[in-house]
């Protein structure tokens, strides 16, 4: 994995954030102050409407919040412009959505190697680490297959293999079995596992209270802040 030059992989202080429509003003997050430490498995967990999605968001780049402070690997981008923060979504996190996000006519391998063209350089062995990828998740039998020709477990591992195409260090899920059946949910989790087993750092946005008991700490969110940290 990329080098890393911080103990912490997150480290967020008083994150702020409203929506804001006319002349009405919606707070979401309210104060938002966490630390998650490199290689840790954390799930953010509370009721739909809490502020956690827009809380993952911000820690994914794909957000700015309103005040606070956010650093990302022992780096400041609170206030990062699109193309610092483009950047290191691209090379330092993976993304892992409720839904699969996937192109209908792309097979597996090339849906897994979508993000390889937003890299700065393509790599030349781009089909090679989506082989590899496809292999972590148990689907290198299904690389050529395309989506509609996949269940929806399969589907959600293509979604995962994309994650770790550019091996980033920290994997960022958004209720990643809010559409799979039981077997398939736990099959997902016991892959995150895997990867946390393998030093990934793994956060985990569910609202499910069994779901978020199995990572190694839940934060709760209830009414945009952090209502209690530890143990699940």
């Amino acid at each position: 994995m990329p080098g890393t030059t911080s103990a912490n992989v997150i480290q967020a202080s008083g994150l702020t954030k409203s929506y804001r429509k006319g002349a009405l003003e919606t707070p979401v997050l309210q104060g938002v102050s966490l630390t998650i430490a490199r290689a840790e498995f954390v799930a953010i967990r509370g009721t739909s409407g809490c502020g956690k999605s827009t809380l993952l968001n911000i820690l994914g780049l794909l957000d700015q919040p309103d005040s606070g402070g956010y650093l990302l690997d022992g780096v400041d981008f609170s206030q990062a412009d699109d193309d610092a923060r483009s950047s290191a979504r691209n090379q330092r996190i993976g993304f892992v959505f409720q839904q699969f996000h996937l192109l209908d006519r792309a097979s597996a391998v090339q849906n897994v190697m979508l993000p390889l063209l937003y890299a700065e350089d393509e790599p030349a062995d781009g089909a090679a680490r989506a082989a590899r990828a496809l292999l972590a998740v148990g689907l290198s039998h299904r690389m050529h297959h395309l989506p509609g020709e996949l269940s929806g477990g399969e589907q959600q591992r293509v979604a995962i293999a994309r994650s770790l195409i550019n091996d980033p260090a920290l994997i960022l899920a958004d209720e990643p079995t809010g559409n799979l059946d039981e077997r398939n949910g736990a099959e997902v989790m016991e892959i995150f596992k895997r990867l946390h087993l393998a030093g990934r750092t793994i956060v985990l946005v569910t609202h499910d209270r069994a779901l978020a008991g199995q990572a190694d700490r839940v934060l709760l969110m209830q009414d945009g802040r952090v209502a209690v940290a530890g143990a699940a």
